[in-house]
């Protein structure tokens, strides 16, 4: 299983993206794919259609809820890494991954080596 971050989610869907490379490489060695409710929420922001929300959802197995213990295990990703604002989301897409115990997919990589100490695996 892998988690996929907003961006994998979005770039997913263009043909031919590296991302999109990614995923038909990694489906293809029996790989599946979750996303966190946060990088959900960021995806169904757009603009995609709604064509494009079906693709991705017949790719994405699960769609974590955002749960207590995820709000705690972020809230603490949050404040040591720095109290960055624009990591708080971040925090919560790395709580999930981490909680589930799997890589994270990001191309958003300098933000998320905030997390590595806390155990994050980073996927390329």
């Amino acid at each position: 299983m892998i988690c996929l971050d907003t961006n994998f989610l979005v770039r997913g869907l263009i043909p031919g993206s590296r991302e999109a490379r990614r995923l038909v490489e990694w489906a293809g060695r029996g790989e599946s794919f979750c996303a966190p409710a946060a990088a959900w929420y960021e995806f169904l922001c757009g603009p995609v259609n709604e064509r494009q929300v079906e693709v991705m959802q017949g790719l994405v197995r699960e769609i974590m809820a955002f749960d207590e213990r995820q709000a705690r295990l972020a809230s603490q990703l949050f404040n040591a890494a720095g109290r960055k604002r624009y990591l708080r989301v971040d925090a919560m897409i790395a709580a999930a991954a981490l909680v589930r115990g799997v890589p994270l997919a990001t191309d958003n990589i300098e933000d998320f080596k905030a997390f590595q100490p806390a155990g994050l695996i980073i996927t390329e």
